[in-house]
C-alpha cells in the first residue's frame, strides 16, 4: 500500500518558519513508514515449502485444515493484506471490520465497514459474523487475529437486554467524560458478548495467533487487543471508572442494571488452551523514529520518558514550557527539539464544537509559544483521524494565533469551547494524511531553530 505521507504539504509550508515545518513533516513522514503494520507482518511471517513460520513458530502446513484471519480495528487492514499475500491460497477465509472511508486493498478477505469512535449497525454486524466465524474453527486450524486500536467501536456485541443505541450512548458518555483509554475500557470489556476475550472462547480448541499494533501506552496487551487475549481487568474497575467521572447516574438503565450484577459481567482470566500474541508494532514506534529522525536533521534532541497523558491543553502547556525555557536557559544552540508520544483526551462538560485532543493540544501549544517565531509544535494522531475529523492533528509556530487573530478569530474561546477544527482550519495548519493503515500512541513534539532559513508572512 502506497500511504504514509502528509497529504496537504504546500498548504503546510506556505507560511511561518517554512524550513522547520517542513522538518516537522518529514518526521511524521518517517514516524508513519516506521509504524507500519503491513512491513511489520511481513518481517514475522513467511512460507517455506510447507512451513509457515511466524516468529519462533513453525507450522507444517500439511497437519493443518484451514487458516483464517479475524480483524477488527484502524491498523488492521495492512496485517490483513500481508497475510494474503503471504499464505496465498492456503488463506481459508477471513473477515475484517475496519473504518468508513478506508479505502479496501484486500482481494479474498472480507471486509465490513464501521464507524468510530461511536459504534453503529455495521460494529453489530461485524461482532456477529467474526464470532460466527471463530466457531467454524476447529481444532485443526489455524486463526489468526488482527485486532487493533478503534476495535472497540468497530466490532461490539453488547449482553442480551442492552442494546446497540445504550451501546452508543455508553461509547459517547467515556468519550467525553474525560476517563483514560485504560478506563474507558474497563467499562467497555464487562458490556460486551464480544470483548474482554470472549473472541478467543470461541475460536477454541483451533491454534489461534495474535498479531496487533500498541495503541495505549505500556503495551499492555488486554487494552490492545482485549477479544483475543484475557482480561486483567475486573468489574470492579469497570465500577471504579463509573464512580470517579460520576457516569452511574448517566447511563442507559439497561446498561446501569447489567454492570450492577457484579461477578456475572466478569471476563475470562486465563484460558486453557495456549495462544501466541506477537506485538508487530509496540507504542512507542513513532516516538523512536521521530527520535531518530530529528537527530538526522540535526536537532539537539530531548526526549519526554514519561507517556503524555491527561487533559490536552494543559499537557500542551508542559511540553510549551519546556522549550521556552530551553530557549530562555541555552539559547546560543541554534536548533533543539522536545519529543514526547502518548494519548491525551479532552473533557467536554458542554455542548462543544469539532475537534480532537491533538489538534486542541498544538491550539494550546500556540497560545503559549505566540510571537516566538523560531518554534514549531506538532501534536499528531497516528492512525490519521484525530477524534471525530478527518485530520490527524495539527503543525502550529509562534504565528499561528497571530494569523487567527488576523481573521478576527479568539483563539481563547475556541479552545475553551473545544472547536479546535474551526480555528486551524483558517491558520492552515491542520495536518491531513489521510488514513495511515497505523495507530500507535500520538506524537508531540517541539523544534526549535534560531536561524530558520526563510519565515514566509
Amino acid at each position: 500500500m502506497d500511504r504514509g505521507k502528509v497529504l496537504n504539504l504546500q498548504i503546510l509550508l506556505d507560511h511561518g518558519p517554512s524550513q522547520v515545518r517542513a522538518d516537522a513533516v518529514d518526521i511524521i513522514d518517517h514516524a508513519i513508514h516506521d509504524a507500519d503494520p503491513y512491513l511489520a507482518t511481513k518481517e514475522l511471517i513467511r512460507q517455506e515449502g510447507s512451513y509457515l513460520i511466524i516468529g519462533t513458530l513453525q507450522y507444517d502446513l500439511r497437519q493443518w485444515s484451514n487458516i483464517y484471519v479475524l480483524g477488527a480495528g484502524k491498523a488492521t487492514q495492512g496485517i490483513a493484506l500481508a497475510l494474503e499475500e503471504i499464505l496465498g491460497d492456503r488463506l481459508t477465509d477471513g473477515i475484517v471490520v475496519l473504518k468508513k472511508g478506508e479505502p479496501n486493498h484486500l482481494e479474498k478477505i472480507h471486509v465490513i465497514y464501521a464507524s468510530h469512535p461511536v459504534p453503529d449497525e455495521n460494529s453489530l454486524r461485524g461482532a456477529r459474523e467474526l464470532m460466527e466465524l471463530a466457531h467454524k474453527a476447529r481444532e485443526n486450524d489455524i486463526v489468526i487475529s488482527a485486532i487493533t486500536g478503534g476495535s472497540s467501536a468497530l466490532a461490539v456485541l453488547p449482553p442480551e437486554g442492552v442494546s446497540l443505541a445504550d451501546k452508543q450512548i455508553l461509547n459517547e458518555l467515556l468519550l467525553a467524560s474525560g476517563a483514560s483509554i485504560h478506563e474507558i475500557n474497563a467499562v467497555r470489556k464487562h458490556v460486551s458478548q464480544f470483548k474482554g476475550g470472549r473472541l478467543a472462547l470461541e475460536v477454541f480448541p483451533a491454534e489461534l495467533i495474535v498479531l496487533t499494533v500498541s495503541d495505549v501506552i505500556g503495551d499492555a496487551l488486554d487494552y490492545i487487543t482485549d477479544p483475543t487475549v484475557p482480561d486483567t481487568s475486573n468489574y470492579l474497575d469497570a465500577w471504579r471508572t463509573l464512580d470517579k467521572y460520576k457516569l452511574w447516574d448517566q447511563l442507559p438503565p439497561s446498561i446501569n442494571r447489567y454492570l450492577r450484577r457484579g461477578i456475572e459481567t466478569e471476563t475470562p482470566k486465563s484460558f486453557e488452551k495456549s495462544y501466541y500474541p506477537f506485538i508487530l508494532v509496540p507504542g512507542d514506534a513513532a516516538f523512536i523514529s521521530a527520535i531518530n529522525r530529528c537527530k538526522e536533521l540535526g536537532y539537539e534532541t530531548s526526549v519526554i520518558l514519561k507517556e503524555i497523558e491527561g487533559e490536552s491543553f494543559l499537557e500542551a502547556r508542559k511540553m510549551a514550557e519546556l522549550a521556552l525555557n530551553k530557549l530562555k536557559e541555552d539559547g546560543h544552540r541554534k536548533r533543539f527539539a522536545w519529543i514526547g508520544r502518548g494519548e491525551t483526551v479532552v473533557t467536554l462538560d458542554k455542548p462543544s464544537g469539532v475537534g480532537g485532543p491533538n489538534q486542541e493540544f498544538a491550539l494550546s501549544a500556540a497560545l503559549a509559544v505566540q510571537g516566538q517565531k523560531e518554534i514549531v509544535v506538532a501534536s499528531i494522531d497516528m492512525d490519521g483521524t484525530d477524534g471525530p475529523t478527518d485530520f490527524s492533528g495539527a503543525i502550529v509556530d509562534g504565528d499561528t494565533i497571530n494569523r487567527a487573530r488576523e481573521n478576527s478569530l479568539d483563539p481563547r474561546v475556541f479552545l475553551k469551547k473545544h472547536c479546535s477544527t474551526d480555528l486551524l482550519k483558517v491558520t492552515k495548519d491542520l495536518v491531513y494524511t489521510g488514513s495511515t493503515g497505523t495507530n500507535v500512541n500520538d506524537l508531540m513534539f517541539v523544534l526549535v531553530d534560531l536561524n530558520p532559513d526563510q519565515i514566509v508572512s
